[in-house]
């Protein structure tokens, strides 16, 4: 069985393993000069391989696109199958306390070398600036032309390249419909009196709430936000960003997000811990005794001063309508989205091979037999924190189970 993988990054080398690990004799194409560099830079060059999330449920709920049809393939190959073929080949893991999991070294090199390791002991055929110009039916095979000359025969293809607008053009070549991608990570472009010269300030939770033109109805996530030199960024707003990436795409990056800094408190609640300041400080500022110990003192004086309350002002002399409108603030502070800001992770994007068009199964073409996809090629997205990668390997697992065993059902 002649195998040929299109892609050279993390689904793509797993597929060709696999294949090549059940006897299939395995190509793969790499149009860069080195293949696994998305890999390589992954995590901030520590290669978050996966995450140590058990539960099935819980585990698709970090897909906002995809989730229903990764169920199944995520119970054949999971987080911990993922973790136990690393540390099998000497990889050895580390899962820290947000569940992220890593290499103990620390380093994406461990996991490069351990995937480029196992190619050279299954005799894959890995061929760098290889890139196909057209892969066509020819007969019962398939026939690879690369660009430079030169084709290639194959009796089943995958593809995984990616969000490169290259393969997407592969597969429409073939047939499919390719769902325009967007990008699905992003942090927000706010511009706010209230945030200027906070840059790399945290707040540790959050509820955040997005609206804008294309939503039936605003999106809420939580999590911790990040002051950045350019707005907002961090997990509440990369969910939302990921959540709304069609329609915020849609609206050019224009939206509003209402941010409650403290979401375990009601309105009630705050107003009485208020009192409780008020009366065990009447001679102390509001700036220096502040009644919610979550948001730092820096941005607590920011929202106290857009309550309209000089954060030198003594407790006994704060007017009731500036607390109230503080507690509204603290609740409900609303911030204009004016564009999509930087974010190292903003490769990853919403859009690629429509997921009707895949029998996930065997991550096969329902209308091309012998072609599979895997990875991001695919309709498929997920958030940071290993969820990406864990599509990766799993696609690319049972792709190439399928691909060398093209009877059977099952890796």
């Amino acid at each position: 069985m002649d195998v040929v993988v299109v892609g050279g990054g993390a689904a793509g080398f797993f597929g060709a393993l696999r294949a090549a690990g059940l006897g299939a004799r395995a190509t793969l194409l790499e149009a860069g000069a080195e293949p696994l560099a998305k890999v390589a830079i992954s995590g901030g060059g520590r290669c978050n391989v996966t995450h140590a999330l058990h539960d099935a449920a819980a585990f698709v709920a970090h897909y906002p696109r995809g989730a229903k049809e990764l169920r199944s393939v995520l119970a054949r190959f999971a987080a911990k199958d993922t973790m136990a073929w690393f540390e099998a080949r000497g990889v050895a893991l580390k899962v820290e306390a947000d569940r992220r999991v890593f290499p103990v070294s620390d380093d994406s090199a461990s996991i490069v070398d351990a995937l480029l390791a196992e190619a050279r002991a299954l005799d894959v055929d890995v061929r760098a600036r290889a890139r196909p110009e057209a892969v066509e039916r020819d007969g019962a095979r398939f026939r690879i032309a690369l660009k430079g000359g030169g084709t290639i025969g194959a009796d089943r293809v995958l593809l995984a390249t990616g969000s490169s607008p290259a393969g997407h053009a592969l597969a429409a070549k073939l047939g499919h419909t390719i769902v325009p991608p967007v990008p699905a990570l992003f942090s927000f472009v706010v511009r706010d009196p209230r945030l200027d010269g906070l840059a790399g300030l945290a707040v540790p939770r959050v509820r955040a709430t997005l609206a804008c033109d294309g939503l039936k109805k605003p999106v809420t996530k939580e999590g911790p936000l990040l002051v950045t030199h350019q707005g907002l960024s961090a997990h509440a707003v990369l969910r939302l960003s990921a959540a709304a990436a069609r329609e915020l795409a849609a609206t050019r990056y224009a939206a509003e997000v209402a941010v409650d800094f403290a979401p375990d408190a009601t309105d009630d609640a705050l107003r009485l811990a208020a009192d409780a300041a008020r009366a065990a400080n009447p001679r102390g500022t509001i700036g220096a005794h502040a009644f919610v110990d979550t948001v730092p003192r820096r941005l607590w004086d920011r929202l106290v001063a857009a309550a309209g309350i000089d954060p030198a002002t003594r407790w006994s002399e704060v007017p009731k309508k500036g607390l109230h409108d503080l507690v509204g603030q603290l609740k409900r502070a609303r911030f204009v989205v004016s564009g999509r800001g930087d974010f190292r992770e903003e490769i990853v994007t919403a859009g690629g091979v429509a997921r009707r068009e895949v029998d996930w199964t065997r991550m096969e073409s329902r209308l091309v037999p012998g072609l599979h996809f895997a990875g991001e090629i695919l309709d498929v997205d997920g958030l940071t924190g290993g969820f990406n990668l864990q599509n990766a390997w799993s696609t690319g697992w049972v792709a190439g189970s399928a691909m060398a065993d093209p009877v059977t059902r099952g890796p």
